[in-house]
């Protein structure tokens, strides 16, 4: 029996978070103007708790059995890259997807502190889901994630209006290869792409002057597992190999304000039905996952 399709299925399907009923339990999750005000100068705020221990292990878990390439639902992975590494000395698992197929990384979209804060950052705006991915660079031999802005692969959507969310599932360090960013690089405007998982320091090539010395001191957002780091679609960020004796896996939650369009006629993920060129991204598998105006 082929295994049910999560992304039918618009809110929470487990126990993993409560739904807030009132506006107070809303607002406990709310950033503070010190946080925001960190964002809008720097692009990118760490350290945001989203996860207490026992969601920790269960997404620990759920990514174990998704890596198993023999999985129920597989298929439904719009990609799946057990080594992504340029470097056949490396290892970085890659994939995306992973919400359609276990509860856990399904309902890490309805998380409310999750969303009340991915709602400050767009501008108090009500949030659609973009896509997911899956992180894990295991132990000794974890690969790179290259210099590069995430709106470069974005660009089939109009307009820039979108967000990322990392979330650790094990202390990320500098030595694990934690993200690291350049502040104020989302005034930058857009860079050209560089392969996700080739020579981290790609980038390099399509800096001017000015810009390379800020590249030179990178920010290293060390945090402790179930804290976040959100950032701006523009904000410069990539991370080094993990040569430590731990693992370093990570979801992330990619999401744009309501609102953002399809700038292609072709498909927008790999498996899901093309949105007209101009036309809004809605629907199955890009939902309304938060309006503040009714919470």
């Amino acid at each position: 029996m082929a295994a049910p399709d999560l992304s039918k299925v618009h809110e929470l399907v487990s126990d993993m978070f409560r739904w807030p009923s009132s506006e107070g339990e809303w607002d406990q999750y709310r950033l503070s103007k010190e946080q925001l005000d960190f964002f809008h100068e720097n692009g990118y705020l760490a350290g945001v708790k989203m996860l207490d221990e026992k969601q920790i292990e269960r997404l620990q878990n759920e990514l174990v059995t998704l890596a198993d390439t023999s999985l129920s639902g597989h298929e439904l992975f719009y990609e799946f890259h057990s080594n992504e590494s340029t470097d056949p000395s490396t290892i970085l698992f890659h994939a995306l997807g992973a919400w359609r197929i276990t509860p856990g990384f399904h309902d890490v979209l309805w998380n409310p502190r999750f969303l009340v804060a991915v709602s400050q950052l767009l501008g108090d705006k009500s949030v659609r889901f973009w896509h997911d991915q899956l992180f894990w660079k295991p132990a000794k031999t974890g690969g790179v994630v290259a210099w590069h802005q995430d709106y470069s692969y974005w660009t089939r959507t109009k307009p820039i209006a979108h967000l990322t969310c990392w979330c650790g599932l094990d202390n990320a360090t500098k030595e694990n290869g934690c993200v690291q960013y350049i502040p104020g690089s989302h005034r930058w405007g857009l860079l050209p792409k560089t392969a996700l998982a080739g020579d981290l320091h790609g980038i390099n090539d399509f800096l001017d002057d000015k810009q390379k010395e800020q590249f030179a001191n990178p920010q290293f957002a060390e945090v402790k597992a179930g804290e976040a780091i959100f950032h701006h679609p523009l904000t410069l960020h990539g991370s080094g190999e993990n040569k430590s004796s731990r693992p370093r896996r990570a979801f992330v939650i990619n999401v744009f304000a309501d609102g953002v369009n399809s700038d292609t006629d072709d498909e927008l993920l790999a498996g899901v039905p093309p949105v007209a060129k101009g036309n809004k991204m809605e629907g199955q598998f890009f939902p309304l996952l938060y309006n503040p105006e009714n919470n």
